[in-house]
Order: structure tokens, then C-alpha cells, then sequence
């Protein structure tokens, strides 16, 4: 593949100093290490937050969570982090969180949930539906969901699992997943087209599946794995971002179709010359800025019931 060509110099930018504080051996290092580097790399590209936004953070359950409000919100956001349910918290995408609270006026809650190896699927599902089911009790008009990569994941897992209980269903206005990993084929598509692409390669999402679930796959459970569902009837309606250059891209454009061959709404916005992890980038890169801005605007769309993309 040739990314010298499709990636530009801005990205490419991005993607060395990425690689300064998270090296590309860094899953051959010690779960404690993965998340100190983690954690510095996420500090490196911490933004300010917005002047008007606040935060409170708190308890739901036993599960932390972190609350950013803007003025008097009409709408919820549940957010979940990506980090392959290894690494991240409240604290890697705190300035994410507060600009989309920025940008949409809307409320952000965002999940700390349970990580692996410590803890197994399902932990981390459970952990993001028992704050999901507190925030659709405590704020009833409604709640975009919202994750990028493992927290896309999670998201997606969350609105089949609603469905079963048609009110709270209901209440989920929609879904922007960005960059997500649903459980496609990995041997196949993007998932070989991309195994070595800058960022994020197939290996390590083997190595990031295996530390959530030792042992593989147990049968479909579309709480693992939203693809492996057999019915994608009576999902909120959904965004889908990916970053081109990404072995997960095609994971993207299938539940894409999956939702829309349902009767769903769906719509797939993939990136040309991004990479996984580009949020980080909004502020330097303008590939970056851009995609975000369309993200930002579907989950003021979606909150709102709009749907502007017929």
C-alpha cells in the first residue's frame, strides 16, 4: 500500500509524533506501560477545553463517570473511548467530550468502564449499558450515542441490546460511531488491505481481541461483536465515520449496510488519507478538522431528528 501517495504531510505529521510517545511495539509491552504511554500520548494532543463548558464527575453505580454541560441541555450523549478495552478513560478524551459539548449545546456523559485483561467481556458492555440505562431514567428526551473505535464498538452493542425494551429504545435518538471495530472478517477487505497501516495494524487488533475474550469467539454475540447480529431491524438512525487508511474501514461499510438492508437509516462517511486515532488530530491536521465537523454536526442532526442525508 502505498502511503506515501495517499497520506498527506499534515497526517503524516500527526502520525510521527504519535509514534514518539506510543511506539509501535508498544502492545509487546506490559499492560501497566501500554496505558502509561497511552496516557502521555494523550496528554500531548490535549486541546483546552471551551470556556463555557463545565464538568462534574461522579458515580453511577459503581461505574465513573464524567458530565459536561454547556448552558441548559436538551439532549444526551453517552460517549465510550476507544483504546481496544486495554487503555483510555475520562481523561484521554476529555477535550473530545467538551467540544462536541461545545458544538452541539448538548449534555456528554462519558463512560469509564471496566478494561481488560483485569477484567473480561461482557464488563465492559455491562458497565456502558448500566449508565446508559441511568441517563435514559434521569434524562428523558432523548440520547445520541456516540464512541470512537472500542468505544464505537460498545455504542453499537448498547442500541442492540435496547431494542429489547421498545421504550427505552425509543429514546435513542442515534448513533455516530467513528472508526469502529463491529467484528468483521479479518481476513478480508480492509482487515488485509490495511494490516500494516500507520496507527493501527491487524496484529494488534488480534492481540486487542484476545486480551478482551481469551480463547476467541464462544458463538455470535452481537454484545462482542455487533456484526455477528442476525437482525438489524429497529436501530436508531446511525452515522458511520472511517478513516480510509485503517484496517477496520470495512467494518464501517458493512453495518452500514446491514442497518440499511434492514429498513434502517445508515449513512457512511469514509475519510480519504486518515487513520485511525485522527480525532487527536482536529487541531493540526485539516483532513482532521474537517471529519470532525461532520461529526459533530451529525450528532447535532440526530439529536435534533434530523436526518440530512437522503
Amino acid at each position: 500500500m502505498d502511503y506515501e501517495r495517499l497520506i498527506d504531510e499534515e497526517t503524516w505529521a500527526f502520525i510521527r509524533k504519535t509514534g514518539e510517545c506510543y511506539p509501535e511495539d508498544a502492545v509487546e509491552q506490559s499492560i501497566d506501560e501500554q496505558r502509561a504511554l497511552y496516557n502521555e500520548m494523550a496528554r500531548e494532543f490535549l486541546a483546552p477545553r471551551p470556556d463555557l463548558v463545565s464538568s462534574e464527575d461522579r458515580l453511577v453505580g459503581d461505574v465513573p463517570v464524567r458530565m459536561y454541560a454547556a448552558g441548559d441541555p436538551t439532549r444526551t450523549v453517552l460517549f465510550c473511548h476507544g483504546g481496544g478495552f486495554v487503555v483510555g478513560g475520562l481523561e484521554s478524551h476529555d477535550d473530545v467530550c467538551a467540544e462536541i459539548c461545545a458544538q452541539t449545546g448538548y449534555r456528554v456523559v462519558a463512560v469509564d468502564y471496566r478494561l481488560a485483561p483485569e477484567y473480561q467481556h461482557p464488563a465492559m458492555f455491562e458497565d456502558a449499558r448500566q449508565v446508559l440505562d441511568w441517563v435514559l431514567s434521569s434524562y428523558p428526551e432523548g440520547v445520541v450515542l456516540m464512541g470512537d473505535s472500542a468505544g464505537a464498538n460498545l455504542c453499537a452493542a448498547l442500541a442492540h441490546a435496547t431494542r429489547a425494551d421498545a421504550d427505552k429504545s425509543a429514546r435513542l435518538l442515534g448513533q455516530v460511531l467513528v472508526y469502529g471495530a463491529f467484528g468483521g472478517d479479518l481476513n478480508a477487505g480492509s482487515y488485509l488491505e490495511h494490516a500494516q497501516a500507520p496507527m493501527l495494524t491487524r496484529d494488534e487488533i488480534l492481540f486487542y481481541m484476545d486480551v478482551r475474550r481469551p480463547g476467541g469467539s464462544d458463538g455470535p454475540d452481537p454484545s462482542y461483536a455487533p456484526l455477528q447480529d442476525t437482525d438489524f431491524t429497529g436501530l436508531p438512525p446511525t452515522v458511520l465515520v472511517s478513516a480510509d487508511c485503517d484496517p477496520v474501514r470495512d467494518d464501517s461499510r458493512d453495518y452500514c449496510e446491514r442497518l440499511n438492508a434492514a429498513g434502517g437509516k445508515a449513512h457512511w462517511i469514509n475519510e480519504s488519507g486518515l487513520v485511525h486515532g485522527y480525532l487527536r488530530a482536529r487541531h493540526s491536521v485539516g483532513r482532521a478538522r474537517d471529519s470532525f465537523e461532520r461529526i459533530s454536526a451529525a450528532v447535532e442532526a440526530l439529536g435534533q431528528g434530523i436526518w440530512p442525508y437522503d
